[in-house]
């Protein structure tokens, strides 16, 4: 296992990549609306890359086909931008995206109801988000990485809900994807040690059925396998000696 400790410098890139993209996220939230298709939403999140000054770092990325993940109701993650998929009142919609800048990574994922939904949606949504918030509060110098999955494990599980295993959060730093694996859900031995000036995604996907998720024909979209709603959310963060800072918020 290669994993990479920043240093200052670079942890201060890697706030600003973060930092650009958490307000792509903003941008991607405003346009939100039933009626709108996510191929055009993918292209509102590349342009707000580009004139941040980024590079979108889903683009092409092992043959991704476009800039912005975007998955709606049952798919988990790694949606497939089109014409044809629209946007309809009591969707929701996870949008999956990084950047580069100065040649540091970024990730992010957030998931938003498409105008009025239902109360059980926005409870998945919340609790989802809640559960990285629960996790981080393990990623502390000292502690040991599979604490941070077990936390949130301890968060979701009396919700009824089920946690995603075949994807997991990872390590981020020059490239977008390294050491460590980060998991949602509980491992019977503690993991790596954490460390100042280690860069993890801890990003739980949550379904409202079973845990047990497939792929699509396009070999891309993961899908819940009952047809039951999920959700995502996603951060890069920065191990330090107290508390963990998350890079990508405004």
């Amino acid at each position: 296992m290669n994993v990479t400790i920043k240093t200052d410098e670079e942890l201060d890139l890697m706030r600003q990549s973060g930092h650009l993209l958490a307000k792509v996220h903003e941008e991607l939230q405003k346009a939100v609306k039933p009626g709108i298709s996510t191929l055009e939403l993918d292209k509102i999140g590349e342009e707000a890359i580009l004139a941040l000054g980024g590079i979108p770092n889903c683009k092409n990325y092992e043959g991704f086909p476009a800039s912005v993940c975007i998955s709606v109701n049952d798919e988990v993650v790694h949606g497939i931008p089109s014409a044809d998929r629209i946007l309809q009142e009591g969707d929701i919609v996870t949008f999956d995206t990084g950047l580069i800048y100065k040649g540091f990574h970024s990730d992010a994922a957030r998931t938003w109801g498409v105008g009025k939904i239902s109360d059980e949606a926005q409870k998945l949504i919340d609790v989802t988000k809640q559960s990285f918030f629960e996790g981080i509060k393990m990623a502390k110098a000292g502690n040991r990485l599979h604490q941070i999955s077990r936390a949130i494990d301890n968060y979701v599980t009396p919700y009824g809900y089920g946690i995603v295993r075949e994807l997991t959060g990872h390590g981020i730093g020059k490239s977008l994807h390294e050491d460590p694996i980060v998991p949602n859900y509980k491992k019977f031995f503690g993991g790596i040690k954490l460390k100042k000036g280690m860069t993890i995604c801890v990003e739980p996907m949550i379904t409202m059925g079973q845990r047990y998720v497939g792929w699509l024909d396009d070999e891309w979209t993961v899908v819940t396998v009952d047809g039951s709603l999920a959700a995502h959310y996603e951060n890069t963060i920065a191990i330090t000696d107290g508390e963990p800072e998350i890079l990508t918020l405004v």
